[in-house]
C-alpha cells in the first residue's frame, strides 16, 4: 500500500515561495506536457492532478484513459488513494481524543484483547509505525490470500497476533496492520463505522463529496487499476477482494477533494490547531532517533523547506500528496497504475513549474553479495527461467506463466545491462529486507524492487521491474 522508499523517492524537494495566483497559460501548458509525457514514458493510462497555490486550488485536471469502458478520465472521478487514507484514520482518533473518549497514549489492550504486545503498544505507536506489529501487506503485488474477502478481525487474527517484530517504540517500521488495529479502536469508541465517522466529521464539513469506500469504487463507472510485468504490456489489474485496505487505505476520492483537505491543513481549520501539529510532529524512538514520521504523514525539512507528504499504493493505483504549509501550496497526483513511477515524476515536474525545485541526491550503498544474487535472478528471468528454491510461495504465486513470459519478452531484447547497482540502504518491513536496484542500459534505465527474507541467503519475496 505504501513503501517508505517510494515515499521518499516521490517526495518533492525544495522550492521558492509562490504568489497567490492562478497558473499562467505557459505554466498550464508545461504541466500538460509533463503529465502527458510521464504517462507515456511509464505506461500509465491516466492521472488526476490538483495544484494548490496561495492557499487555493488553481488546477484540477485529469489526463488519459480511466478504464477499458471510460476512454477519457475526468477530474470528477474518484481514484483510490490507498495509504494517503492513513492521515484521515489518524485524524479520527485525534478527534475522539478531543472528545475525551480516549487518549493516544492509551494501550491497545484497553480496547482490543488478544493483540500481541497490546499491554505495551499505545494508540500513538500504531499511528506512527512504531508499534512492532508486523505489516500484513509489504508487497507491491497481490498475494494469494488477497483473492478472498477479509475482515479487519481476520487481518488481526493472522498478523496482529504474531510475535512483535521489535519492542514498541524502539524502531520505525511501516505497518498497515497497526492501522487496521487503530481503525478497529476508532470504530469501537465512536460506535460507528470509521468511514461514517469521517463523512460526518471531516468530509461533509469540507465539501469533499466524492469520498467513498474504494471497495465500492470498482466497476464500469470508476477508474480501473492497471499494471505491467517488467516491460510487458499494460494490463488491467485484478482488484483485491473486499476488506483488504480498511483503515490502512480504504478511501477513494478526487484529487480536488484531497486538495481541500490539504488547504484545511495549511489554514488549521476543521481540526483544532494542536491536532494538526500533533499529526505533523515527528515521533522519536526511545533512543531519541527522529523517525521523520508523525501520525499518518511524513514530516521532512530539506534545504530549508518544510513539507508534509505521503504516498499510497492500492491494487492498480499509486498516489502522492505533497503539502508545503509555509508556502500555502500542495500537489496531488493520483494514477491508475501500480507499475512505474509516473506519480512521482509528475509531482516533481509540477513542483519545478509552480515552485522551482532543487534536486536532492540519493545515497548509494554496497552489499555486493546481495547485489550478485539479485543480478542472477534478473538474468534468469530475462532467459525465462525461475529457480523456485530462490523464491517464497508468495513470489512463486506472482510469477504465473504469463508474468514470466512478459518478463522474458520485454527484458531479453535489451541485452546485457551495462550497470546494476543498489540504491540507498536496505529497510525492514513486514519481516522482510527491502532494497531497490538500478539497472542501466545504453539507452534506458530500469528499477527493481526487491524484498528478501532476513539473512544472506533469504528467499526473494518480491521482485518487480519498472522503468527507472
Amino acid at each position: 500500500m505504501h513503501r517508505p522508499l517510494m515515499a521518499l523517492a516521490a517526495f518533492v524537494a525544495l522550492c521558492a515561495p509562490a504568489a497567490a495566483q492562478s497558473l499562467t497559460p505557459e505554466e498550464q501548458q508545461k504541466i500538460d506536457a509533463a503529465v502527458t509525457s510521464s504517462l507515456a514514458t511509464y505506461g500509465v493510462p491516466a492521472a488526476s492532478v490538483a495544484v494548490v497555490r496561495g492557499g487555493r486550488i488553481v488546477m484540477a485536471k485529469a489526463y488519459g484513459k480511466a478504464s477499458e469502458t471510460l476512454p477519457v478520465a475526468s477530474p470528477a472521478m474518484p481514484f483510490q488513494i490507498a495509504s494517503n487514507s492513513k492521515q484521515f484514520t489518524a485524524a479520527a482518533l485525534l478527534l475522539l481524543e478531543d472528545e475525551g473518549k480516549l487518549s493516544l497514549d492509551d494501550k491497545v489492550a484497553k480496547y482490543l484483547p488478544g493483540i500481541s504486545g497490546g499491554d505495551q503498544i499505545s494508540i500513538r505507536q500504531l499511528l506512527s509505525h512504531t508499534s512492532g506489529l508486523q505489516d500484513y501487506w509489504p508487497h507491491d503485488y497481490s498475494f494469494a490470500a488477497m483473492a478472498r474477502p477479509v475482515t479487519p478481525q481476520g487481518i488481526v487474527d493472522i498478523w496482529a497476533k504474531k510475535p512483535l517484530d521489535y519492542v514498541p517504540g524502539t524502531k520505525w517500521q511501516y505497518s498497515n496492520t497497526g492501522y487496521v488495529v487503530a481503525g478497529m479502536i476508532a470504530e469501537k469508541v465512536s460506535g460507528m463505522p470509521l468511514l461514517s465517522f469521517l463523512q460526518k466529521r471531516v468530509f461533509k464539513p469540507l465539501g469533499m463529496t466524492s469520498v467513498m469506500d474504494q471497495d465500492l469504487a470498482i466497476g464500469a463507472r470508476y477508474p480501473q487499476g492497471y499494471g505491467r510485468a517488467a516491460l510487458g504490456p499494460v494490463r488491467p489489474a485484478v482488484p483485491a477482494a473486499r476488506g483488504w485496505l480498511y483503515a490502512a487505505g480504504e478511501l477513494s476520492m478526487t484529487a480536488e477533494d484531497l486538495a481541500k483537505w490539504d488547504i484545511a491543513r495549511m489554514n488549521r481549520t476543521l481540526l483544532p490547531a494542536d491536532d494538526w501539529a500533533a499529526q505533523e510532529t515527528s515521533v522519536k524512538l526511545t533512543d531519541g532517533t527522529d523517525t521523520h514520521y508523525g501520525l499518518g504523514v511524513f514530516n521532512a525539512d530539506r534545504d530549508g523547506r518544510h513539507a508534509i507528504t505521503h504516498t499510497g499504493e492500492a491494487v492498480g493505483f499509486l498516489s502522492v500528496n505533497n503539502v508545503y504549509p509555509d508556502d500555502k501550496a500542495a500537489i496531488v497526483v493520483l494514477t491508475n497504475s501500480w507499475s512505474g513511477r509516473a506519480y512521482g515524476a509528475i509531482a516533481r515536474q509540477i513542483a519545478g513549474i509552480v515552485l522551482p525545485a532543487k534536486a536532492t541526491p540519493v545515497a548509494m550503498s554496497g552489499e555486493a553479495a546481495m547485489t550478485a544474487r539479485t543480478r542472477a535472478l534478473y538474468d534468469a528471468l530475462r532467459r525465462g527461467a525461475l529457480d523456485r528454491r530462490q523464491v517464497t510461495d508468495n513470489l512463486a504465486y506472482y510469477f504465473t506463466p504469463q508474468v514470466r513470459a512478459d518478463f522474458q519478452s520485454s527484458l531479453a531484447p535489451l541485452g546485457d545491462p551495462t550497470g546494476f547497482e543498489v540504491q540507498g540502504e536496505p529497510e525492514l518491513r513486514g519481516g522482510f529486507e527491502i532494497r531497490s536496484y538500478k539497472v542501466t542500459y545504453p539507452t534506458r534505465a530500469l528499477s527493481i524492487s526487491v524484498f528478501t527474507e532476513p539473512g544472506a541467503n533469504g528467499r526473494f519475496e518480491q521482485f518487480l521491474v519498472n522503468p527507472a
